[in-house]
């Protein structure tokens, strides 16, 4: 009984994801990992750093993680509505992939490990242009 309600579960959670998303693109698989690596490099650094870890603080940092995947269903919803295929889907993902690989990079430094020069100069500009 108790295999039957996991797999009933699992197949609920994917008809709803499927609804909602639509589809499932590997750009939206890569955007979770990266939320994934950034929330751990962003408790490694403050851990590092010795400023102690704050329950509050990572809850919101969970959160907007949350409404930045709301945004990407409303954009696909859009995206349907307009007839149009993974047009707003597409940038909402590919925006928010952007923050999240600067916010890792910068935890990488904060935790003190190296990256090459052009690679900083290159995130420095994507800030600049934020």
């Amino acid at each position: 009984m108790q295999h039957f309600m996991a797999c009933s579960f699992m197949g609920v959670l994917g008809s709803v994801l499927t609804f909602s998303f639509g589809m499932w693109p590997e750009s939206l698989t890569l955007l979770l990992v990266a939320m994934g690596i950034d929330y751990i490099t962003g408790v490694t650094a403050a851990l590092s750093e010795k400023r102690g870890l704050n329950s509050g603080f990572g809850a919101w940092g969970l959160a907007k993680k949350g409404i930045m995947l709301l945004v990407i269903l409303l954009a696909h919803r859009i995206d349907m509505l307009m007839e149009i295929n993974n047009l707003a889907m597409g940038g909402a993902i590919y925006f928010y992939m952007a923050n999240e690989l600067i916010s890792i990079t910068e935890n990488l430094g904060r935790i003190g490990i190296p990256m090459p020069d052009r690679l900083r100069q290159l995130i420095e500009v994507l800030k600049n242009k934020k």
